[in-house]
């Protein structure tokens, strides 16, 4: 199976209080078999999708994280803060829905009293092919969610590559082959002369850009920034990867500590250190291939972003999604 992760506010519950105290239970995923959001996006949470979930998280042996707004997905491959508000430390079904109990943070608690939030958005993997949930990931503290239950559903976006369009090349006097970067730089170096003509007031009229075509090259490299970033972010996480599967197929590192080592790794300093670990660690446990032993078939919601590329590119998600991979 192919698997894939949904991350997008799109299914969400309302955090009920205890007596005026955040409650130690919350509801996670609706009650199924068929969980559908209000954008349209629909999954089967049936008896085995519940026994997938509650398998996956007993043999992973970690609490899981209710962060805020999904920065767990966002922030934290960005290097920045993704503290949590609570931890899942326990999965239950009640009449059909995933529910968890929680230890809230200090903080989270008190937002959750102050009612400065009010629902739960949860991050889940599925299986492309039947759309059944397999496991779940995290959840968030959200006020802009889709399900009328408990969820969220965002995921970890994976690296979409976003070519620059020949207009854009052209304006900017780049070949076909010029690289995001370029892009970037060629694109800065333009506004600037461009801001130096508008703002010179003795400046020969035919110097100066129509308004519009400034706004199209103005919003032409905001979206190129977006996507340099989101394209370094893709090859930290890709580099992340291939260090940690090398560590646990060499023994080094176990497969319950892989979730603790990744999240060492945010940023490029913890990378580097991790690999210093791997170097001058010994074996401690067999080698194993359980890591390479993926669900076929299983595959991830588009984001946002990803949905939006798609739209652009004249693509269905289906189609979007296979090109991916």
């Amino acid at each position: 199976m192919k698997t894939q992760l949904a991350v997008n506010s799109e299914i969400y519950s309302s955090v009920e209080l205890s007596d005026g105290k955040a409650p130690e239970w919350v509801e996670l995923i609706p009650a199924g078999p068929n969980v559908v959001g209000r954008d349209g996006r629909a999954w089967l949470f049936d008896d085995f999708a519940y026994q997938s979930v509650q398998s996956n998280f007993a043999s992973r042996a970690i609490e899981l994280p209710i962060d805020w707004e999904h920065a767990t997905q966002r922030r934290a491959p960005l290097g920045e803060d993704a503290p949590a508000g609570a931890w899942i430390k326990q999965l239950d079904t009640r009449n059909g829905a995933l529910w968890g109990q929680v230890e809230w943070t200090p903080r989270g608690a008190l937002q959750v009293e102050n009612k400065e939030y009010r629902f739960l958005s949860p991050v889940f993997d599925y299986d492309i092919e039947t759309t059944r949930i397999v496991r779940l990931v995290s959840a968030a503290l959200t006020n802009i969610p889709n399900f009328l239950m408990t969820a969220l559903n965002q995921e970890q976006m994976e690296n979409v590559p976003v070519k620059p369009s020949p207009e854009l090349l052209k304006l900017l006097g780049l070949p076909d082959t010029a690289t995001e970067e370029q892009v970037f730089t060629a694109t800065t170096e333009k506004l600037k002369s461009t801001a130096q003509a508008l703002n010179n007031e003795s400046a020969n009229l035919d110097r100066f850009v129509p308004r519009a075509d400034y706004n199209a090259l103005e919003a032409r490299a905001t979206n190129a920034e977006q996507a340099l970033g989101e394209f370094k972010k893709a090859e930290h996480t890709k580099a992340v990867d291939a260090v940690i599967t090398a560590a646990t197929q060499a023994g080094k590192i176990t497969p319950a500590t892989v979730e603790y080592h990744r999240a060492m790794c945010q940023d490029e300093a913890g990378l580097t250190r991790f690999k210093a670990f791997v170097d001058a660690a010994p074996i401690v446990a067999d080698p194993t291939k359980l890591g390479e032993r993926k669900p076929d078939n299983l595959a991830t919601a588009l984001n946002a972003e990803e949905q939006k590329v798609a739209s652009l590119l004249g693509m269905s998600e289906a189609e979007f999604i296979k090109g991916k991979a």
